[in-house]
C-alpha cells in the first residue's frame, strides 16, 4: 500500500512563492493498494490535480473518494474531478449522514452542483457515479482494503478513516481538536463529561492502534491554540502526543495554517519537536508536501 498528498493545506488555498515548496492545495490524499484499487480521502483543491494525473495514466478510473466532513476545503475540487466527465469511469463517494439535516452523502454534491454555484449538472456526467452513506463505526472493503472509520471532534461530524491492507495500515484523521473538558472539577458536570471524553477518546485511539502511518490535523502551535479553542483543529504537541500513545510508526503533519509560509511552518514544527525530545526511537515525524509519496 501506498499513499500520496495532493493537498496539504487547510481552511483555504494558499498558493503563492511563500508556500511553493510544501503546496497551497487544501487536503486531499491518494491511496493505492496492491491490487490497483484506488481510494481518495478528501476532494479539496488538490483533487484536481490528482484528476489531471490519473487521466494521464490512460485506463479507466474507478475511484473510491471518502469524505471526512463536509467543510469546503475538504469537497470543493469534487465538481473538477475529471473523471466524472469521462464515460467508462466509476466514481464512489462515502461520508457520514448531515445529523442536522438528515441528508446522506450524496448532498455534498448535490449541493455543489446547483445552477448558482457550478455550470453543470450530474445529468450531465457521464461517469458512473454511486454514492455511499457510513454509519458510524462501520468497515467497508475496497478491493483488497479494509475501511473503518470512528468520529472525530470537529464542530461537524467528521469521519477519521483507517485503511488496511495486506498486512499495512494508515489512518487519517481529517479536521481534529483534542478533547477539552469545559467544567472545573467541582462542577457536577465534570464527571460525566470526562466519561463522556474517555470514551470518544478510546474509540479513536483503537481504530488509530499501531497504525504505520498517522496522518493528523496539525494546524495550530501550542501558544496559538488558545485563541483558536472550539474551531476543531489540531497542535504539533497534540499529535505528538497522539503518535506516542498509540504506537504509531509514522506521524505526517498536514492541514497547514493557510496564513503560515513555508519557512514559517519549519519553523513551528521544529520547535514542537524540540519539545518532545523522548520520542520513541523508531517514531518517523514529517510535515506533510504535496507530491509526498509514501509506500508501507
Amino acid at each position: 500500500m501506498k499513499f500520496r498528498f495532493w493537498g496539504v493545506r487547510g481552511s483555504i488555498p494558499s498558493p503563492g512563492p511563500r508556500t511553493v515548496r510544501y503546496g497551497g492545495n487544501t487536503t486531499c490524499i491518494e491511496v493505492g493498494t496492491d491490487d490497483g484499487t484506488l481510494i481518495v480521502l478528501d476532494g479539496g483543491t488538490g483533487l484536481f490535480a490528482l484528476a489531471q494525473d490519473l487521466i494521464a495514466r490512460g485506463r479507466p478510473v474507478d475511484a473510491n473518494i471518502f469524505i471526512t466532513h463536509s467543510h469546503w476545503d475538504h469537497i470543493h475540487g469534487l465538481p473538477f474531478f475529471s473523471p466524472l466527465f469521462v464515460r467508462g469511469s466509476r466514481v464512489c463517494l462515502y461520508g457520514a449522514t448531515d445529523p442536522a439535516t438528515g441528508h446522506g452523502i450524496e448532498h455534498v454534491m448535490g449541493v455543489q452542483l446547483q445552477n448558482s454555484y457550478f455550470p453543470v449538472s450530474e445529468t450531465q456526467m457521464d461517469a458512473t457515479i454511486e454514492y455511499r452513506t457510513l454509519d458510524f463505526d462501520e468497515t467497508v472493503q475496497v478491493g483488497e482494503a479494509q475501511v473503518c472509520n470512528v468520529l472525530m471532534n470537529h464542530p461537524v461530524t467528521n469521519l477519521g478513516y483507517r485503511i488496511s491492507a495486506n498486512g499495512k495500515s494508515m489512518f487519517f484523521t481529517g479536521d481534529h481538536e483534542a478533547f477539552h473538558n469545559p467544567y472545573p472539577q467541582d462542577d457536577p458536570r465534570h464527571a460525566a463529561c470526562a466519561r463522556h471524553i474517555d470514551e470518544r477518546m478510546g474509540a479513536i485511539d483503537r481504530c488509530m492502534q499501531g497504525v504505520d502511518a498517522l496522518v493528523m490535523d496539525c494546524s495550530y502551535t501550542r501558544e496559538e491554540y488558545p485563541s483558536k479553542q472550539g474551531w476543531g483543529h489540531g497542535t504539533f504537541d497534540a499529535a505528538l502526543e497522539t503518535a506516542v500513545r498509540v504506537g504509531a510508526k509514522a506521524l505526517y503533519c498536514t492541514h497547514h495554517e493557510p496564513t503560515r509560509s513555508d519557512d514559517e511552518l519549519e519553523a513551528v514544527f521544529a520547535q514542537a519537536l524540540a519539545r518532545h525530545p523522548g520520542l520513541p526511537a523508531g517514531l518517523q515525524v514529517k510535515l506533510a508536501y504535496e507530491g509526498l509519496e509514501v509506500e508501507l
